[in-house]
């Protein structure tokens, strides 16, 4: 089969060949019994052995106490330990007076900040969000399922914004949130975004962080969950948000997310929001209710793991070289097997945990679906956008960081064969 061939320029009787040849690989592939699964992000076993020492860093009762004698086996601290507070606040700009440090998970912390903001409201004055007749949230698409999941089950309604290469359609979000008070925030995951790997423009933070809201109490749920994972030696870079906030006369406009799973180990490693004051403040009284306070021996832990940001960067270049080539594969597999044939088009990031493959319209379903059919799991068509669905039904999140080199190879070749076989269906029917 020649490469490089644009599909849509072939004859009918040229098409029908290649889908033989294509349902012949199809079943060979059938009959290895493959058990693959690229649907969700998660780091790869070497991945996690960087961090094993993390787990005996701690060996005393001495090595478990503050610089001024505070027992961190005990009670306290519902805002997190200084010294996380000090290297934390460093990664993400901000000072330790507008952190908190919470517990495992940044999802967590989103959902709880979120449910407040229904049952308590986000300020002094205003309004719980639960009170009212509508909530509304904007979420730029693809984006991050469990963002998604979240509004669905707080009732919160969904409004699809598309994504540009800078970030979300700016001129939409600024006519939506100006007219609608019922718009109350927006998801945004700035830094090689999930699932395309974009990094906001320094315009399109400085656009979110100073655009009139018809909202008094709009916020911006800024998931910064990639910030520091890059797959280059010239990373990609993001303007300080809550900075912009600030320079707008918009101090309280931003939440941001950030945690560790993806750096030490996932489910076991430290979350965090940042913000301003005010809104730090008002959070941390709220905290004093929901719990006594999180993990800080974990806490401890990762601070004794990973002393410094120049300790953090060193230690994401071994995440780098270790996930990199697995970029690399699925980017030469998407190029060699569907480069030219004007059938997919494929983000290639700079950083962050996924690369987003887009067929021609009306085929991602179907292609997921082919696989799976050959046991290679992928993310469920749809996942990444509002309530499941794809206007175009072309969107696929490809995570390679799991399998081995052996699987995902195995898994792109699968995914390139489902998605021609696909195509020329698609082709095919659109000229009868």
């Amino acid at each position: 089969m020649e490469m490089q061939t644009d599909f849509l320029k072939l004859e009918t009787h040229e098409l029908n060949t290649i889908h033989q040849e294509l349902l012949g690989k199809y079943n060979e592939y059938k009959s290895m019994n493959l058990k693959l699964d690229m649907s969700r992000g998660k780091p790869c076993p070497e991945q996690l052995e960087l961090s094993m020492e993390m787990l005996d860093i701690l060996k005393s009762d001495e090595s478990l106490k503050a610089a001024d004698g505070t027992d961190y086996r005990n009670y306290g601290g519902v805002d997190g330990i200084p010294e996380a507070k000090e290297l934390f606040a460093q990664m993400l700009g901000v000072s330790p007076k507008e952190i908190i440090i919470g517990g495992n998970s940044s999802l967590n912390m989103m959902y709880d900040t979120l449910t407040r903001a229904m049952l308590l409201g986000v300020g002094a004055g205003e309004l719980p969000w639960g009170k009212l007749p509508k909530v509304k949230f904007l979420c730029p698409s693809p984006g991050y399922d469990r963002h998604f999941a979240i509004c669905e089950q707080l009732n919160i309604e969904m409004i699809t914004i598309d994504m540009n290469p800078d970030g979300p359609d700016m001129d939409t979000v600024e006519a939506l949130v100006k007219e609608d008070d019922s718009i109350k925030g927006i998801w945004c995951v700035p830094k090689y975004s999930n699932p395309e790997g974009t990094t906001y423009s320094d315009k399109v933070v400085d656009r979110l962080a100073g655009m009139e809201t018809k909202a008094r109490d709009f916020r911006i749920i800024w998931d910064d969950a990639y910030t520091v994972h890059h797959l280059s030696d010239t990373p990609d870079q993001l303007k300080n948000i809550l900075t912009a906030c600030k320079t707008a006369g918009n101090p309280n406009r931003v939440y941001i997310f950030i945690s560790t799973s993806k750096i030490t180990f996932p489910g076991s490693g430290v979350a965090m929001l940042a913000s301003s004051e005010e809104n730090i403040n008002f959070i941390r009284k709220q905290l004093g209710v929901q719990t006594i306070g999180p993990d800080k021996i974990n806490q401890l832990r990762h601070v004794r793991f990973l002393p410094s940001p120049e300790h953090l960067k060193a230690h994401m270049q071994k995440q780098a070289a270790i996930i990199k080539p697995k970029f690399d594969l699925v980017l030469q597999q998407l190029e060699a097997e569907l480069g030219g044939k004007q059938i997919a088009e494929w983000s290639k990031p700079n950083g962050g945990y996924f690369i987003s493959l887009n067929t021609l319209d009306h085929c991602a379903k179907e292609v997921v679906s082919m696989a799976a059919g050959l046991g290679v799991t992928l993310t469920n068509a749809g996942a990444t956008y509002p309530y499941g669905k794809d206007p175009r039904d072309r969107n696929i999140r490809i995570a390679p960081t799991f399998p081995s080199i052996h699987e995902l190879q195995l898994a792109i070749e699968v995914v390139c064969i489902c998605v021609q076989i696909t195509s020329i269906k698609k082709i095919l029917a659109d000229r009868k």
